[in-house]
């Protein structure tokens, strides 16, 4: 599979680099660049100039969408407590583990039920289909590879799932290394509600789908 880390949305056209407006509408493309994925975000103009006709033509091409600039909030300062699933979404696409691939979706399906990501494109990997969502409020893209969980599977990714937001993934590795030492330790769930989580993965699994308002080819989907 590629490799992937989170893409953020530019904060100037790529092509005549003008600094995007407050709420100015801009275009996103979504290119194949075989060994990773090229995001190129462009104002109306240079759209209407350099990619409306044949944009899609161009070698690679997966995807195009439009979407509205915001002007980032200014940060707040970090929490001290639990991860929120946003945060420990960001870390796990950062590490990307494997053994963490069923927490991946199942906190991208919870975040997407929350309205805060939505599926622009989906792609397929070498047999495995994968979501790019978008970040409704920053614009970064996060590559989401399904990994085809089975209803007897869900359990073990809950149990994951909560005790990375309880503890946050920092205390998951240490945990990690302790096992590998010979020792043992126990996860407390206390606090941490489950339903969404298996109603989230639960959903998935029988449907299967995902929508999106993405223009992409039917090759890439």
């Amino acid at each position: 599979m590629i490799d992937w880390n989170i893409q953020a949305r530019a904060h100037a056209c790529q092509a005549c680099h003008r600094h995007f407006a407050d709420k100015e509408p801009f275009h996103t493309l979504l290119y194949d660049q075989k060994h990773s994925y090229e995001r190129l975000d462009v104002c109306e103009a240079c759209w209407q100039s350099q990619y409306s006709q044949g944009g899609a033509d161009r070698k690679g091409f997966i995807s195009h969408w439009t979407s509205i600039y915001a002007v980032p909030p200014v940060a707040p300062p970090d929490p001290i407590g639990k991860e929120t699933a946003e945060s420990l979404l960001r870390k796990l696409v950062a590490q990307n583990d494997t053994a963490h691939a069923g927490a991946r979706f199942i906190l991208a399906v919870m975040l997407e039920r929350r309205r805060l990501l939505k599926v622009k494109a989906q792609l397929n990997e070498d047999g495995q289909r994968v979501f790019v969502y978008e970040h409704a409020q920053s614009g970064d893209l996060f590559n989401i590879a399904d990994p085809n969980l089975q209803l007897d599977q869900l359990e073990e990714v809950q149990r994951d799932v909560s005790h990375l937001l309880a503890h946050g993934l920092d205390s998951a590795l240490e945990q990690d290394g302790s096992l590998e030492q010979g020792g043992s330790a126990t996860s407390s769930m206390n606090g941490v509600p489950s339903t969404g989580i298996t109603d989230a993965a639960a959903g998935e699994s029988e449907t299967g789908e995902r929508s999106g308002d993405a223009t992409a080819p039917a090759a890439a989907i």
